[in-house]
């Protein structure tokens, strides 16, 4: 079920998200339509508070060619617990954000250990885009954003941008 994306600066996206206590099948549900959605939107990763649910969820599959096959991981109770020192940049966007992309600054490699969709501990090593996609959405697991990477006058821009396509939005759907 394709579920709706909250826009920033929806005061849920700020919020730190509760640990998944067990995985069961209405997680599995949960996780299976955040790919449906994330699909649908055309982004590479979305986290459980992007869609109003406020626990520790993502989903992310950075193979965007139609070529590849789809790569996809639904991660449970993700956490960061090594990342290298060398740096890269990439012009992150966000599907709560639409059509507004910064160069953000973060960790080339990330080590991660996450619980599957079957309840199995998982650790795995990503980097280049894999890396920065699942630090973006660990990061909205955190309340945190992109926009709280950028400059003040940038984020008020973004903000104000947001706030009209809100108010834009809910007239159409009037």
């Amino acid at each position: 079920m394709i579920r709706q994306i909250l826009i920033y600066p929806d005061p849920r996206l700020k919020k730190i998200c509760k640990p998944v206590e067990e995985i069961n099948d209405k997680l599995r549900d949960l996780a299976d339509d955040m790919l449906e959605t994330m699909y649908k939107a055309a982004g590479i990763g979305l986290a459980a508070p992007q869609i109003g649910e406020l626990i520790r969820v993502l989903v992310m599959d950075c193979e965007k060619d139609n070529i590849s096959e789809k790569k996809s991981f639904i991660m449970f109770n993700p956490e960061i617990i090594n990342s290298s020192e060398e740096i890269n940049v990439y012009e992150e966007g966000c599907l709560s954000i639409p059509d507004q992309f910064a160069e953000i600054s973060r960790p080339k490699e990330v080590e991660v250990r996450w619980i599957d969709r079957n309840g199995s501990e998982k650790v795995g090593i990503f980097d280049g885009i894999w890396a920065t996609c699942v630090q973006h959405e660990i990061d909205h697991l955190n309340g945190r954003l992109f926009v709280d990477y950028i400059g003040a006058v940038k984020r008020q821009i973004i903000t104000r941008k947001m706030k009209k396509l809100k108010r834009d939005l809910t007239r159409k759907s009037d």
